[in-house]
């Protein structure tokens, strides 16, 4: 008897085994989170330590942002060569090795090493994380888990406001050192908790070892209180596109080119705005809307979101989805242009939270169900790394219009996402419920 993996994962359905996933990837994730993150929060503290400007300061990010460039790039085509499993033991020990580095570090060149290679690190966790995850899950669970996952950034991102603020209030000397402490210590956790995950089942047959393949099967079942395969049963991969030809080949170019518009557009649009949120917030806000307690409400505000997401995803698809939550950030961007008193400031930085967040939430869960298991790793890594793109550009892109004001800056957010959703009309199919080859 032949069965395809979604099948035999249906048949398990997401119980004790995926749950324990998602809290080992989620702990790296929301680390993951506040490794970038902590480039906001950390930028005017630096430039007090090493006597700079705070611009200078915010190259820790630009060198950060380029290392997840790189680590995007390489890592996700690396993951479908060698495997899923042993990348991530490599980029999470990398992680917890160079953000704890970063820490120590004497001066600030040696700071700005360290967070290349921290950001390579977090680059190369990041689609493989969710490729491996999607792996794992049966199809009719598939996007809400993933949203799920995605929602522990929302979890990184309160911890860092957290560790600010009471850095702050002690009036600790060096406050980037205790930021990146916390930000390093859940890859440190992350590292052994890695060594229970084992290889994709997917990934094993695509390479050929269907044995391999049914052990981990066998195992998932087993600790989801189910059978294992019946002796007889052979595993197969569903028909697809031929993977040899490349996310750009004639099947798959199409969504391609519109899921990484939509990524470099986002990306460039949320680090536009939480890169420079922070450091506008504590320097002297807008009335009332200012401080690291008003950073924790924006952080709180982002769990809504990733909910919604999770909800949308499975109730109305993944591509309207992405579509509302566009929209809805964009609109958030467009009220803050149009506001004239600090309630309508906060409402809307409020909806940008909530709804940029939810817009992550809800590409992170589509893109990878896009390709067929050769190929995931490289979508996910290219599309990750034109996110990357988006964040070093971000600040460039700042400074083009800052002398025009704040409010024009974030006009222009809105605009890019509203462009991002037209994107997404080229993307002619819908994955709810499919099965993924």
């Amino acid at each position: 008897m032949q069965i395809t993996i979604d099948e035999a994962l249906t048949q398990g359905g997401a119980g004790r085994f995926q749950r324990r996933l998602l809290g080992i990837f989620g702990l790296v994730w929301a680390a993951d989170a506040m490794q970038v993150i902590a480039i906001g929060f950390t930028a005017a503290s630096i430039a007090a330590s090493f006597g700079l400007t705070v611009p200078q300061a915010l190259q820790t990010g630009t060198l950060f942002f380029l290392g997840m460039f790189v680590g995007a790039a390489v890592f996700g085509r690396i993951a479908d060569r060698i495997g899923r499993r042993n990348v991530l033991l490599l980029t999470v020990t990398c992680d917890a090795i160079f953000g704890i580095a970063s820490v120590f570090a004497p001066n600030f060149e040696m700071l700005l090493l360290l967070r290349f290679l921290t950001g390579m690190a977090v680059g190369g966790t990041l689609p493989v994380d969710y490729a491996m995850m999607a792996e794992f899950l049966p199809p009719r669970n598939r996007g809400r888990w993933l949203v799920w996952l995605e929602g522990f950034w929302a979890v990184g991102t309160i911890v860092i406001a957290l560790t600010a603020w009471v850095a702050h209030l002690a009036g600790a000397a060096e406050p980037w050192r205790w930021i990146f402490a916390v930000a390093a210590l859940p890859a440190l956790i992350g590292i052994v908790m890695r060594l229970w995950v084992p290889e994709s089942p997917m990934y094993l047959l695509r390479k050929g070892d269907e044995p391999g393949a049914r052990r981990v099967i066998d195992r998932v079942l087993l600790a989801n209180g189910m059978r294992g395969l019946p002796p007889d049963t052979q595993l197969t991969l569903p028909v697809v596109a031929d993977p040899g030809q490349g996310i750009f080949g004639p099947d798959l170019k199409n969504r391609t080119i519109a899921m990484l518009a939509a990524w470099f557009l986002v990306s460039l649009s949320y680090y536009g705005v939480f890169v420079w949120l922070p450091s506008e917030l504590v320097k002297g806000g807008f009335g009332f809307v200012r401080g690291y307690g008003f950073l924790v409400l924006l952080a709180l505000a982002q769990i809504p979101g990733y909910a919604l997401a999770a909800h949308g995803v499975e109730a109305w698809g993944r591509k309207l989805t992405l579509q509302i939550f566009l929209i809805l950030s964009a609109a958030g961007c467009l009220l803050f242009t149009l506001a004239a008193s600090p309630w309508l400031i906060a409402a809307a930085l409020m909806l940008m939270s909530f709804a940029l967040l939810g817009t992550w939430g809800a590409l992170y869960a589509f893109t990878p169900e896009l390709y067929p298991t050769a190929l995931r790793g490289t979508g996910m890594g290219t599309a990750s790394a034109v996110a990357r793109l988006g964040g070093l550009l971000a600040p460039s892109l700042l400074g083009l219009v800052i002398a025009r004001g704040f409010g024009v800056v974030i006009g222009v957010f809105a605009a890019l996402l509203l462009l991002a959703a037209l994107a997404t009309l080229l993307i002619r199919t819908e994955t709810r419920n499919q099965a993924i080859g």
